[in-house]
């Protein structure tokens, strides 16, 4: 099967309007599902998607992730476009360490992902996040080396603010930013979504269904084991939790009225927000899947557009990250 194609960047990249994120194959949403991962995947290929994103934080250092995607790919890896990123230490294997962009480490981890992955190139290497002890001139220029050496083809940013991604850009251009964006959290749009339009990148939207918050299996906070982001994430804790609620059903009756699922109007959502954007919702369910990309077919009037922007007239209630962990644009 195909799906509409959508260009990011200049660079010559093309994906399908959805994509597929792997993180929660392997870590953050509950006990790991490599099976059901790989079957997501391959039932995603078939279906027409493209673009599938991995990252090496994903395998906390094991390169579990990457493994996985590496192994589901095998027979259709030349069709598609693989997107893993680099950004932290990860040296001691399973533990999160502090932010490292060095270009000798971002040399590290493109060689440890073509070795997990399976693969003689990189399709988009992404900076997960900004690195404020390394000059984002030092880290573009890197990539832009892994990128004439063949091992990387183009080059993209995550949770970068406009400067950086002006700085970044006047070195190696960036094909592509990836920030959280959905109808639950939309804070892109004042100063991120401008810049990269002005300089022609293409954006990609993770968590395009609110971390699962659009899902029909959503449970307050407390209910999620302490390994789950969704334990600690502002949206699930109470007060927010409800209010948030409130508004998924709200808008699970203006799907009803169309005859789709929530989380098809909030993809179909995003996708109208402009032909340069992409959503990556992450799943390990064929079935969800199947779902998710059916959305790419929906298309909303003008006036159910401006209805999810009165249900939800600033986005969710809670921060998407603990003050800590809040990544920060500049």
């Amino acid at each position: 099967m195909t799906m509409t194609q959508r260009t990011l960047g200049r660079q010559g990249l093309t994906v399908g309007g959805i994509g597929l994120g792997t993180m929660g194959m392997t870590m953050a949403y509950g006990a790991p599902d490599e099976e059901g991962g790989v079957a997501a995947i391959r039932r995603a290929h078939e279906l027409g998607v493209t673009m599938f994103d991995t990252a090496e934080l994903y395998g906390l250092g094991t390169g579990s992730n990457e493994q996985l995607v590496g192994r589901a790919v095998k027979g259709f890896r030349d069709e598609i476009v693989i997107a893993t990123k680099f950004g932290f230490d990860l040296s001691d294997p399973g533990k999160l360490g502090p932010l490292d962009s060095r270009p000798s480490h971002i040399r590290e981890v493109a060689e440890n992902s073509l070795r997990h992955l399976g693969t003689d190139r990189l399709d988009v290497f992404y900076q997960h996040r900004v690195d404020p002890a390394v000059p984002i001139e030092d880290v573009a220029g890197t990539v832009g080396e892994l990128i004439a050496e063949g091992k990387v083809r183009f080059f993209g940013l995550s949770e970068a603010g406009p400067q950086i991604i002006r700085r970044a850009h006047a070195v190696q251009p960036v094909s592509v930013l990836q920030t959280e964006y959905s109808v639950f959290e939309r804070a892109v749009e004042a100063q991120v979504l401008p810049v990269v339009r002005e300089l022609g990148i293409g954006f990609v939207a993770y968590s395009p269904l609110g971390r699962g918050f659009l899902t029909s299996e959503v449970r307050p906070a407390a209910d999620y084991p302490a390994g789950d982001m969704r334990s600690w994430d502002e949206r699930w804790q109470p007060g927010n939790f409800e209010k948030n609620l409130a508004a998924v059903r709200e808008l699970t009756a203006l799907a009803e009225s169309k005859e789709v699922a929530v989380t098809q109007l909030a993809l179909a959502w995003l996708l109208a927000q402009g032909d340069d954007i992409v959503a990556i919702p992450g799943t390990r369910s064929p079935r969800r899947v199947e779902q998710n990309v059916a959305a790419a077919d929906l298309v909303l009037t003008a006036d159910e557009l401006a209805r999810v922007r009165e249900i939800l007239p600033e986005g969710a209630a809670g921060a998407r990250y603990t003050e800590s962990s809040m990544p920060v644009w500049s």
